[in-house]
């Protein structure tokens, strides 16, 4: 008997489970990986990172703009 159609099958649905996975943690933790993006890109461009109210709306503004902010509140 060929067993080789059935390894094949395996091979698919394993890698069809890793892929699930990988968008469920994706999906999940995705504003969180947006914001330590975000951050990251904030210190390159040496501008203030500003942590939004929900993850994944987080943004970079000048020091300028977050000091005329931290004095309007």
């Amino acid at each position: 008997m060929n067993k080789n159609g059935q390894a094949l099958v395996e091979y698919v649905l394993i890698v069809a489970l890793i892929s699930v996975i990988t968008v469920s943690v994706v999906s999940y933790f995705g504003g969180y990986l947006k914001d330590s993006i975000t951050k990251t890109s904030c210190d390159l461009v040496n501008q203030v990172y500003v942590e939004g109210e929900k993850p994944g709306e987080a943004q970079c503004m000048s020091k300028e703009e977050y000091e005329a902010m931290q004095k309007g509140e």
